[in-house]
Order: structure tokens, then sequence, then C-alpha cells
């Protein structure tokens, strides 16, 4: 299975903020979207990503100050992306030895969607009850 088939059964819709924002306005996207991460976009595509945690962990160092400041001071700018033809499999390989949660996917220079965790999970679920379906049924004809 490919993340272009995660992605036409998800959708790809992804929620993104510019790097000037607040982190207030940040935590207000997170909500309204009810995501747990959110990508960072700037004038030349993905500038970074930030998560639940990301910002737990700041306002764990800075305090409530943090809320007034931009979101790229918080952001990770060094985003693993992958394409829609890379294969689930290659992905979830990925996101559990880097422990990334959240993967912005992305086609030519375009954002074309975002795939989390849990998408892979229940891909992959998926997956594997259709094969189990496929051998009970070639055991039992």
């Amino acid at each position: 299975m490919r993340i272009a088939d995660v992605l036409r059964t998800k959708g790809s819709a992804v929620a993104t903020i510019d790097p000037g924002a607040t982190v207030t306005e940040l935590l207000r996207k997170l909500a309204e979207h009810n995501v747990g991460a959110i990508v960072v976009v700037g004038g030349s595509g993905v500038a970074g990503i930030v998560s639940e945690r990301d910002i737990v962990r700041r306002l764990n160092e800075r305090g409530a100050d943090l809320l007034s400041a931009p979101v790229s001071e918080i952001m990770t700018a060094d985003v693993f992306t992958c394409s829609p033809s890379d294969t689930v499999d290659s992905l979830t390989v990925v996101m559990t030895e880097r422990r990334f949660r959240h993967v912005p996917v992305i086609s030519g220079d375009e954002l074309v969607g975002i795939v989390s965790i849990g998408d892979v999970v229940k891909s992959r679920i998926s997956q594997l009850e259709t094969d189990s379906d496929q051998l009970q049924a070639y055991i039992t004809s």
C-alpha cells in the first residue's frame, strides 16, 4: 500500500500556519482542527512542523511568555517528508525508528497531505484484515 492510498481514504486536508504567527494562534488552530501537529508554511513551502509535544516542552522551559512568541521559535525546521509514492511499510519503519508521529506528504514542491502514526497503523490493520480474509477464502474454497 502506498501513501497515496492512505490520503485517498483519509483526505488531503492539512492544517497549516505561518512561521510569524504566535504560539497562541497555533494553539487555537490545533484545537479548531482537532489535530496533534500543524505544518508551518512559509514563502518557499514547508518551513517546519510543530506538535503538541513541542509546545508542552517549550512551555516547561520558558513558561507562559512562550504564548506570545512566534511559531518559528518552537517549530522543528528540519522536517522529514514523504511522497505519495512511498510505501506505508517504509514510512512505518522511519516513523518508528525516528519517533515521528506526523509526516507531511510532498509531491513536487506542493504539500499534498499529512500522515500520522495513527493513519499508518490503521492502514496496516486494514491490509492485515484483507490478507486474512483472502487466506480464509482460499482455504475454504
